[in-house]
């Protein structure tokens, strides 16, 4: 795992998009953990940064450490509750934009496969029909490269890792990926090409559904 035994985050500022009195939306840069890992060399994480500007802030759901994008956090344990509750129902809508290696075909699709974690090789995780938590993805091609495509991602629930290994699964790893992707697919990038660009969320207190977007930085 020397990947995170160098473990040397980006220090780019916060960018904030929203804040208001209950939950603050930020924009997650690639390298960041969400939360911290364990050993003092992992401290730095988004968690303890957005803390250090809100010191109310509390998580609410994560991004792994190399997707970029957009996460929220709660101000007050009300908001927490709430917002965690609209993940766990999945009535929140979240959108990615991943650069994926070779021809993805047809425009659009969905990959329905439950996936559990590779304990031999975690944090890996991998498809198992028998013991694997349900897992569905929906996908829409934006456009072709020369090697490569363009798509959009909308997950209809959160597990770990979910968008990496459904997308090798369908043949077509995310380019830059350290855990799935091999060779120049792996090391012909500086980053994992996945970013979260969109999330739709009820505002805990008021209701009002609302969006956040950040454009993908690739």
């Amino acid at each position: 795992m020397s990947q995170i035994d160098s473990y040397t985050p980006p220090q780019d500022p916060l960018d904030i998009l929203h804040e208001d009195h209950e939950i603050v939306v930020v924009n997650k840069p690639s390298g960041l953990l969400s939360v911290p890992g364990r050993g003092a060399h992992l401290a730095d994480c988004l968690l303890t940064r957005v803390q250090a500007a809100f010191p109310t802030a509390l998580l609410v759901h994560r991004l792994d450490r190399d997707t970029s994008g957009v996460m929220v956090f709660g101000l007050t344990p009300h908001a927490q509750r709430n917002l965690s509750m609209q993940f766990e129902k999945r009535t929140t809508r979240k959108t990615y934009v991943a650069r994926v290696a070779g021809h993805l075909e047809p425009k659009t699709g969905t990959v329905d496969l439950p996936l559990i974690v590779d304990w031999p090789n975690r944090p890996r995780q991998m498809v198992d029909h028998e013991n694997g938590k349900p897992a569905v993805t929906d996908w829409r091609v934006l456009k072709h490269g020369e090697s490569e495509t363009r798509v959009r991602l909308m997950p209809k629930t959160g597990r770990s890792h979910q968008l990496r290994v459904h997308m090798l699964a369908l043949g077509h790893v995310i380019l830059g990926d350290p855990l799935y992707a091999e060779g120049q697919e792996r090391d012909g990038y500086d980053r994992l090409m996945l970013h979260s660009e969109e999330l739709r969320l009820n505002h805990p207190e008021s209701g009002r559904g609302m969006a956040f977007r950040a454009k993908a930085p690739f």
